[in-house]
């Protein structure tokens, strides 16, 4: 048996209460915005330590209303270079500018300097990304300094439920946090997104967004430019289901990454990305860098070919200025960014992953790194 390169995990007891659950909703005809929603919302915000949360459609629709309420509309918006598309996306849908700045090589993430570089007099946002699960130790000089310029800092930690960094968690080192519920996240409600907010204006501004910019629930009365981004009854109760494990499985995500850290350390020109001192993480991702000039793709089809172990996604293999889409907003080389998409791979991790599966990674990775940069 191989290692794919991802898993989504719902024991028996997942499936059965998401089942009693989904029943219930069908009887009583409750099928968004009801107690699932509420409930998802309070649990999320409690285990992250944030006062408000606001839950949607997509992590891509978090961000998008977040932008949104701040009004960027006609004003520039910095984000890194090494994210998802989403992450710019989201500034161009709610009328900004994405300004692309580069990133610190030892986190993926903007530092002081690169966000200082990226800067206009017209920055209306500034969005940090906690790429892979990891949160920068910078993240509050970064707050600090968008707080002397008077600039929000929003944060895209669509990777990093439950990482913290100093015992704070991600989604409360901005103004707000955006969390994407894909299927492969650590935890997943299937499709869908939360807000979380230290602000209860920006609450009450995303939850009228949400639902069509409509004043309250029951009306048709619509005071916002909002869009259809409600999170279903169904899609809540999976993530509060599964929002239950999620502390079982960062700590098997991060079993394996200590692993991973002690055997791939030693090889030589293989840099992992590793957690910074007070960072906790998911390991939502495990990245790690290969020696300039080994190809990337014969390494991954080396290690699928021979062990029968996927290797999972880049994250990611060409940053945001060098996209086609956002060909208008390149204005410069960002070559950090560029040298880390070229040679970045993430390993497989899974929340329920074994001592033999993790083996067997480090096996493959490790003979294939010997005979390609030998």
């Amino acid at each position: 048996m191989g290692v794919p390169a991802a898993r989504i995990v719902f024991d028996e007891n997942d499936r059965a209460a998401v089942a009693e659950a989904v029943s219930e909703m069908l009887a009583t005809g409750a099928l968004t915005l009801g107690p699932w929603t509420e409930r998802f919302e309070q649990s999320f915000a409690a285990e992250h330590g944030a006062p408000h949360a606001v839950a949607v459609a997509s992590g891509t629709a978090a961000l998008e209303i977040v932008l949104r309420s701040l009004d960027v509309r006609d004003r520039d918006v910095v984000v890194p270079a090494v994210t998802f598309y989403a992450t710019a996306g989201a500034v161009l849908h709610a009328g900004g500018r994405p300004v692309i700045a580069d990133v610190d090589p030892a986190t993926l993430a903007l530092g002081p300097d690169t966000l200082e570089a990226a800067l206009t007099p017209d920055t209306a946002a500034v969005v940090l990304v906690h790429i892979g699960g990891l949160i920068t130790p910078e993240a509050e000089a970064l707050r600090a300094l968008c707080d002397t310029r008077g600039i929000p800092l929003v944060e895209d930690a669509a990777h990093a439920h439950g990482s913290s960094y100093l015992g704070r968690a991600a989604g409360t080192f901005g103004l707000a946090g955006a969390f994407s519920f894909y299927p492969t996240k650590v935890t997943t409600s299937g499709e869908g997104g939360m807000i979380l907010t230290e602000s209860a204006e920006l609450r009450d501004e995303a939850r009228i967004h949400r639902d069509q910019g409509k004043g309250s629930f029951t009306t048709n009365h619509h005071v916002r430019l909002g869009a259809s981004w409600r999170m279903s009854e169904p899609h809540a109760a999976i993530g509060t289901v599964h929002l239950r494990r999620l502390k079982e499985f960062v700590e098997t995500r991060r079993r394996v990454a200590q692993r991973y850290d002690a055997a791939l350390g030693a090889l030589d020109g293989l840099r992992p990305v590793t957690e910074p001192a007070g960072c906790r993480s998911n390991y939502y991702k495990y990245v790690a860098l290969l020696p300039p000039g080994v190809d990337r793709a014969a390494f991954k089809r080396a290690v699928a070919e021979e062990y029968d172990v996927r290797l999972s996604g880049e994250v990611y293999d060409l940053p945001l200025h060098l996209q086609p889409v956002l060909a208008p907003y390149r204005r410069a080389a960002l070559p950090v960014a560029e040298d880390v998409c070229a040679r970045q791979i993430c390993l497989p991790v899974h929340s329920d992953m074994t001592e033999d599966e993790t083996d067997l990674v480090i096996e493959a990775v490790s003979a294939v790194h010997r005979r390609l940069a030998g």
